[in-house]
């Protein structure tokens, strides 16, 4: 059985409350996994460190092209472990595991490495508008941002 805890702050910690999650298998109702359940004092932790990598970690100081490259690597290690994720994810989910390792897992794959093509063409937009003005967009990363997924 898998016993997941929490990923905050470059290291695997406990919940707060110290409490767990189990998945379940649903072709056999095996537990396969226990996962640590986040507290709220858990998700100002991971925010908190979240913000300080974010404005002080190697990310914001990395280009553009390097970002791109770590996403690349992350494709490619899901692409090599293929087969055991797969097999995870069929586990947990219970769907075939044909689905699982020729449908999700290339769309995972798929997913990182358009983003990581997309790491360095951040650019704006010029937009005309009367008269002598100059009027564009910049996107430009906004911070820390925060997702709640089942």
């Amino acid at each position: 059985m898998i016993e997941g805890k929490l990923f905050i702050n470059g290291e695997f910690v406990d919940s707060a409350g110290e409490t767990t999650l189990e998945s379940i298998n649903p072709a056999n109702s095996e537990v396969i996994a226990k996962v640590a359940e986040a507290r709220e004092a858990d998700i100002d932790k991971a925010v908190q460190a979240a913000r300080r990598a974010f404005e002080e970690g190697s990310w914001p100081k990395m280009s553009a092209t390097d970002r791109g490259r770590l996403l690349r690597r992350i494709a490619d290690l899901i692409q090599e472990g293929r087969s055991e994720l797969a097999r995870l994810e069929t586990m947990d989910v219970g769907k075939p595991i044909r689905d699982s390792s020729k449908v999700d897992l290339p769309l995972v794959v798929d997913c990182f490495e358009y983003f990581a093509g997309m790491a360095d063409k951040v650019m704006g937009e010029t937009i005309p508008v009367p008269g002598k003005f100059l009027n564009f967009t910049l996107r430009e990363p906004v911070g820390v941002v925060g997702q709640i997924i089942p």
